[in-house]
């Protein structure tokens, strides 16, 4: 499950920070939409959150545990099988510290509509470039693709603390959960691909999603480097 670059490419790593997060959507072309804080994931702290919820953000260390969760889900998957909406935007991760971009990409294409992206902007280039493509060759195109590469070199300097190093390893993570056409799904650049978690509606996106984000968070009790943000284009 480790991140296996494949041109040996690393980009400097973002922080998970709603101001800095939200400032990199518009720069990739978002005209709506703003990042939030999900400070805890019971009901009542839910509800504090502006809505509509369009796309949740887990940031979660990698560990041996998670690991071996993910392959155990994987092989599962692989024998079961699993409806996935063709409608669905989703890449493999091939660019070392690229995940964050990755679960911006992810939450900012699958609500295009709802985001308002601009005609010509850096996203929806990247969209229309890799129309029709598989999640692999979507992967390789990031590796090329200068303008976003540009936007993450621009944003990742920004932030509350000083960005680590591009040849770094890490070992946080981001994931992007998303609704589309009638279910949740999970995306993660390094798993075998996104992971349908079944029916949800966008009104029950935010509280769906906190359920996923609980079990990961407690796969490592003793864990506390969990950050959650959430796409909102209600009133912040």
């Amino acid at each position: 499950m480790a991140e296996s670059p494949v041109s040996g490419i690393r980009w400097v790593p973002l922080e998970s920070n709603p101001e800095v997060l939200t400032k990199y959507s518009r720069i990739l072309g978002a005209k709506q939409g703003q990042w939030v804080d999900v400070f805890a994931l019971d009901n009542d702290s839910l509800q504090d959150i502006p809505k509509p919820v369009n796309a949740v953000i887990l940031l979660f260390p990698i560990s041996e545990s998670y690991d071996k969760f993910c392959k155990e889900k994987d092989d599962n998957l692989k024998l079961k099988g699993q409806e996935i909406s063709k409608n669905l935007f989703y890449m493999k991760q091939y660019v070392g510290n690229a995940c964050g971009t990755i679960g911006i990409l992810h939450s900012l294409a699958n609500n295009d509509d709802v985001v308002q992206l601009a005609d010509g902007s850096t996203l929806k280039e990247f969209i229309v470039k890799t129309d029709g493509m598989t999640a692999e060759d979507r992967g390789k195109e990031l590796e090329k693709f200068n303008r976003i590469a540009s936007a993450h070199s621009e944003i990742a300097t920004e932030g509350q603390t000083a960005p680590p190093a591009s040849d770094e390893h890490l070992v946080t993570h981001f994931v992007a959960f998303v609704h589309k056409d009638g279910n949740l799904y999970e995306l993660d650049g390094r798993r075998m691909g996104p992971v349908n978690h079944g029916p949800t509606i966008p009104e029950h996106l935010l509280k769906d999603a906190a359920v996923i984000c609980k079990q990961r968070i407690d796969l490592d009790p003793t864990e506390y480097r969990f950050t959650i943000v959430a796409l909102t284009t209600g009133k912040v």
